[in-house]
């Protein structure tokens, strides 16, 4: 500590550059086949040798550690790094982070179609495969066509089901929900008229007035 503070600082840049070139050496002996000193030698202690918090490879020795400047850096904790806000990030998201120019190199549209191409390939010969089997067999060719107002036997009629019957020739078919009749549809309308014209033209006094009256009348 007698030596002064300049003295100190090129005493410690002196240290901190021969274990730079100490690290070099190491490094060039792995490379060379030999033992890796970096990993089975002795570890520094931080009574030997203190880094700095955030500043790495430069290490304060000795007397070094209590110059001006520097015991402050030990006694403060070091900052976390600052988060990007979201603003930020979404400077960095463009249309290649969503994949929309995958294409643009040239590459993945030719595999995509020549993909294609063995797919649609092998599904046709499936077709034919299985169309000479069924001709083999002596099955007939056209598909068998699908009644869709067929009706199982085991299922159970529900209670108010209609059944409706055309002229003779025409399909059955059952009705699962309650279908109104021309008479009902046409009284909706009405009804649906007439409050639509005395929402547009009666007061809503009048419409309460209405209202109690048909409340006292028990309608």
């Amino acid at each position: 500590a007698g030596l002064g503070e300049f003295r100190i600082r090129d005493l410690n840049d002196e240290i901190n550059k021969l274990l730079r070139e100490k690290g070099h050496w190491e490094f060039r002996i792995r490379e060379l086949g030999g033992p890796d000193y970096v990993r089975i030698g002795p570890k520094m202690l931080d009574h030997e040798g203190k880094e700095v918090p955030g500043n790495r490879g430069y290490k304060y020795f000795g007397a070094a550690k209590d110059l001006p400047g520097v015991r402050e850096l030990f006694e403060k904790e070091p900052l976390p790094p600052p988060r990007k806000t979201r603003a930020e990030l979404m400077k960095s998201i463009d249309a290649e982070y969503y994949g929309y120019r995958d294409e643009e190199d040239g590459i993945l549209e030719p595999l995509e179609q020549e993909h294609e191409k063995k797919i649609i390939a092998e599904a046709v010969e499936k077709w034919k495969m299985e169309r000479e089997a069924r001709l083999a067999r002596g099955e007939e060719e056209e598909e068998e066509e699908v009644n869709i107002y067929a009706v199982n036997d085991d299922e159970s009629d529900e209670e108010g089901d209609k059944e409706k019957e055309g002229e003779e020739g025409q399909q059955k078919f059952i009705a699962h929900v309650p279908v109104p009749s021309q008479q009902e549809i046409e009284e909706a309308l009405v009804r649906r008229k007439k409050m639509e014209l005395l929402q547009k033209y009666a007061s809503e006094t009048l419409m309460a007035q209405s209202e109690e009256a048909k409340r006292l009348l028990g309608l």
